[in-house]
């Protein structure tokens, strides 16, 4: 399978994968993964990848595009862009709009009490035929 990449030619799919261990669930002892295993296995340090053998993915270097007080130009910005953070701070998450859940559980009301209705409305069509027909 492949997708459209940003270039707009064929590239590889992304696909990822959730894992639920039971509870109490222990991985193996580094002495009892086998040297193959060890070879195989990658893995994921936040923005940067890591291959099997240990070297890193994201190895580009940025170089500066404008001088600066301290910075020169085409002086690079880091030496190692696995390192650093996007400045995150923590801050209250909000989920949904309370607003927005409320309209949400009105309109689920209303569906729910409509279907009622017509199933009513149905049961008193087929009394009405039924009536009819012993006539």
């Amino acid at each position: 399978m492949s997708r459209c990449s940003v270039k707009g030619i064929k590239g590889a799919l992304n696909v990822g994968a959730v894992l639920i261990l039971p509870e109490g669930f222990e991985l193996a002892p580094p002495d009892r993964i086998s040297p193959e295993m060890k070879e195989k296995i990658g893995g994921n340090r936040g923005r940067g990848q890591i291959y099997p053998d240990g070297s890193k993915s994201n190895n580009t270097v940025y170089n500066a595009t404008a001088a600066g007080e301290s910075i020169k130009l085409d002086q690079p910005l880091t030496s190692n862009p696995n390192v650093g953070d996007l400045v995150r701070g923590d801050a209250e998450i909000v989920l949904q709009d309370p607003l927005r859940v409320q309209g949400l559980l009105f309109f689920l009301a209303s569906v729910i009490l409509a279907q009622i209705f017509l199933v009513l409305k149905k049961k008193q069509f087929e009394k009405v035929q039924l009536s009819e027909m012993n006539f």
